[in-house]
């Protein structure tokens, strides 16, 4: 009786997934289990523990040492930072803040937390009086979420670049016919758009659509645009239209950090970041915020900012729980590497390498997005050569060289990209310079030529072209002749981090 009582209070179709799984006996698979004889499973090494996990580790560590990695949100960490990931630091939940936490034991837990806190305010030139920062996040994604969550209420708007444009899927993407990303879903977002002709941003058009919108958050931040932002714009079009104005700088924190970009710090009210991209740190997040007056109206009357508290309870407990310690350690090393003067030259040297990058690929007679670049990577539009970018992708990759797919302004469809994106943090860190990317580019083109050669032949749809490369021995052939001339040049540089996989 007690158990149809219950069941009434559940629709039909999960009433009959409840009798069915009344009735049903359970099918347990057995599980395998074996002695370890490797001797002490606790203090042997992952080489002696795990040789299975160990030797696929090995083996991307020999594909990132052999090819080259110009995907523009990727990197190679230092040794240091790779210790800290991998300390004592790992083994501490800390739900809370400084201070306050919910577990005992985090007397140190918290130092580590300050000082990073400390450090990411002094990299970017930020006064404790003016701005705060939570160092908690996990990723940039969730950063930027906590941000929307603290500020923007359920169903509120926010505009951001157009994915499409050279945006981020945190900042609103949507189709048509789906709402791609949580951002989308839990609030109402416009995009702007870049000027297809041009690849700019369109910043009269981005008003004009503020002031009909009237957002609660504008995002000024970019994945693939080649172009320095116009933060005084940004400011001026947010103050008109009455929203926040959140700077996403995690393509360019580093260079930030460098002095080698326009810093987005004077004129925001909020800056999100990762850490593993220019900034090369580990995989993390952060979010500054504004403290003191916001404002001051005609009567003298001050408003404040209220940022603080509502950005760290969106982050913790609103959207996650114990933060990842060993990740805010690393983060902490990160940073204060990014305080060196050879870390500003690294900066320098990203920006020139993307120039020199882009200007070789302009004189083999290729479109570049925008004309060029301002920053560490660049965009190269395909379609002038008749071919998609997710076709040059697969076969560079095929040479052992890593890039990504991407949208050109103008294009029809996200699914057929028209172009590539290439970066140049990843290999400067493998201490590549001008002269080394020229040579990068001539790898490029000679990835491009041979998709050319086959592309006719190899069907309408990328599925048939992958079926094509994985048939063809001609196209392997290929690919394996630029694949070797790729190796051969990249054992001239090592790889930063760990010797170990």
């Amino acid at each position: 009786m007690q158990r149809a009582s219950f069941l009434l209070r559940f629709p039909p179709a999960l009433k009959a997934v409840s009798r069915t799984m009344a009735t049903r006996t359970p099918t347990l698979v057995p599980v395998d289990r074996q002695a370890y004889n490797g001797g002490d499973m606790i203090h042997d090494p992952i080489a002696t523990v795990d040789p299975e996990a160990f030797e696929i580790m090995k083996q991307e560590k020999k594909r990132q040492r052999r090819g080259l990695e110009l995907i523009a949100s990727e990197n190679f960490t230092t040794k240091s930072v790779y210790d800290a990931l991998a300390s004592a630091m790992s083994n501490k939940y800390s739900e809370g803040y400084p201070g306050a936490r919910y577990y005992g034991g985090n007397e140190f837990i918290d130092q580590m937390e300050l000082l990073c806190q400390k450090r990411a305010l002094q990299v970017f030139g930020c006064d404790p009086k003016d701005w705060g920062v939570n160092v908690q996040p996990l990723s940039g994604a969730p950063a930027n979420l906590a941000v929307y969550t603290a500020i923007v209420e359920a169903g509120g708007r926010i505009m951001g670049l157009d994915l499409p444009d050279g945006g981020h899927l945190s900042h609103g993407f949507f189709t048509p016919t789906r709402k791609v990303s949580v951002t989308s879903i839990f609030f109402e977002s416009m995009p702007y758009k870049v000027n297809p002709k041009t690849g700019l941003i369109d910043y009269d058009q981005l008003e004009q659509n503020a002031m009909l919108f009237r957002p609660k958050v504008i995002v000024a931040g970019m994945s693939c645009y080649a172009r320095h932002l116009d933060y005084a714009r940004f400011r001026k079009i947010a103050d008109k239209c009455g929203a926040y104005l959140m700077a996403d700088m995690a393509h360019i924190a580093g260079l930030v950090a460098g002095g080698v970009v326009p810093s987005p710090f004077e004129y925001a009210d909020i800056v999100t970041t990762t850490t593993h991209k220019s900034l090369r740190g580990p995989r993390g997040a952060l979010i500054f915020y504004r403290k003191g007056v916001r404002s001051v109206n005609a009567k003298g009357v001050e408003t404040m900012y209220d940022l603080g508290s509502k950005i760290d309870t969106a982050v913790f407990p609103g959207l996650q729980g114990g933060p990842h310690n060993h990740t805010i350690s690393g983060i902490a090393v990160a940073l204060k590497q990014c305080l060196t003067t050879d870390f500003q030259e690294y900066a320098k040297q990203t920006v020139a390498n993307s120039k020199a990058l882009a200007g070789r690929l302009a004189e083999l007679g290729y479109t570049l997005v925008t004309g060029g670049t301002d920053n560490h990577l660049c965009l190269v539009d395909l379609r002038p050569k008749g071919v998609e970018g997710a076709r040059v992708e697969h076969v560079l990759d095929l040479a052992h060289i890593a890039c990504n797919k991407n949208t050109c302004p103008g294009d029809v469809s996200a699914l057929r990209p028209g172009g590539i994106r290439l970066g140049t943090p990843a290999l400067t860190s493998r201490d590549f310079k001008e002269e080394d990317f020229v040579k990068v580019a001539e790898f490029i083109h000679k990835g491009v030529e041979i998709c050319l050669k086959y592309n006719d032949k190899a069907g309408k749809t990328m599925k048939d072209f992958k079926a094509f490369c994985e048939s063809s021995e001609e196209l392997k052939a290929d690919a394996k002749k630029l694949g070797d001339e790729v190796m051969e040049f990249t054992t001239n540089f090592p790889i930063p981090g760990n010797e170990e996989a």
